[in-house]
């Protein structure tokens, strides 16, 4: 089975490009399963993305929120809004990926009225139940898309009228009444957040212990555990470990150097610690780890 990764930068924004720049849309039929870990980890994009659970069941931790969504259930994120996929077992979920301003150039009267107020709004994230009546409708539009990038060559024109029904759907009901400064803080937030793990990617090799996460973003240690928990529910230390775990795995995957080599290279204090960690994280050892993806 192939195994797929998404790729972001120090910051976690996803550094593939959804489309292009004369028609920023991407369509995606993924399987969560399939990717390394059975997640689609921690990321974010300028582009808004709409995910639709055809089949299994999805674990979606979105902005400072943990959702289940079932089979039938649908997610909209909104710009910017760090995300990560999680998957117990075969999940089928299509979504599409595409700029807001696919549908009106920025400075245009479409896009300041009707597509600014949701992608600057401090909505994160909308959930699609097939049994909420205006959900569910988004829920089919969504399915007509997924339909027309399957079978139909010339869909552009197509895609967009369905999309613009979307977004008319979703202005009508979302919840648009916090005010700016909320956002303000949010952003403030994640910022500092992004700052610590930035830190922790660029020094994992390294001892590194919660004062110093924490003094790189110039808060106490009692913030940085509040933003790492409410950001990505997980304290810094534990992102730490885990970092160094998927750095250990990368080299497990690409390179032929011993254990022992890949556990000093990758900040762990003894090849032990290193391997009982790894079995604990990914339920095998970092012999097996490397056998299965070779």
């Amino acid at each position: 089975m192939d195994i797929y990764r998404i790729t972001t930068d120090e910051t976690l924004r996803e550094t593939v490009q959804h489309g292009n720049s004369s028609y920023p849309f991407a369509y995606y039929p993924e399987n969560i399963w399939k990717f390394d870990f059975h997640r689609i980890d921690w990321h974010w994009h300028y582009e808004v993305e709409f995910l639709y659970v055809a089949e299994g069941s999805a674990l979606c931790l979105a902005g400072t929120d943990k959702i289940e969504l079932q089979q039938g259930c649908g997610i909209f994120v909104n710009s910017g809004i760090l995300h990560r996929f999680e998957a117990q077992t075969s999940t089928f979920s299509p979504n599409i990926i595409f700029s807001p301003t696919l549908l009106a150039p920025e400075q245009s009267l479409i896009y300041q009225k009707y597509i600014h107020p949701v992608v600057s709004s401090t909505a994160a994230y909308q959930i699609f139940s097939p049994h909420i009546t205006w959900q569910n409708h988004i829920l089919q539009l969504l399915l007509q898309i997924f339909a027309l990038q399957e079978k139909q060559e010339n869909n552009e024109l197509s895609t967009v009228q369905l999309l613009f029904q979307i977004w008319d759907i979703l202005l009508k009901h979302l919840d648009l009444t916090d005010s700016s400064p909320d956002l303000s803080r949010f952003s403030h937030k994640q910022a500092r957040l992004q700052t610590m793990m930035q830190y922790i990617h660029d020094n994992y090799m390294k001892e590194i212990t919660l004062e110093m996460i924490a003094a790189s973003a110039s808060i106490s240690k009692s913030g940085a555990l509040h933003l790492f928990q409410a950001g990505i529910h997980t304290s810094p230390v534990a992102y730490l470990i885990q970092y160094r775990l998927a750095q250990a795995a990368e080299r497990l995957r690409t390179t032929q150097k011993s254990v022992s080599c890949i556990a000093e290279e990758t900040g762990f204090t003894s090849p032990g610690y290193f391997c009982r960690k790894f079995r604990q994280y990914y339920h095998m050892s970092p012999n097996a780890y490397r056998q299965k993806r070779m």
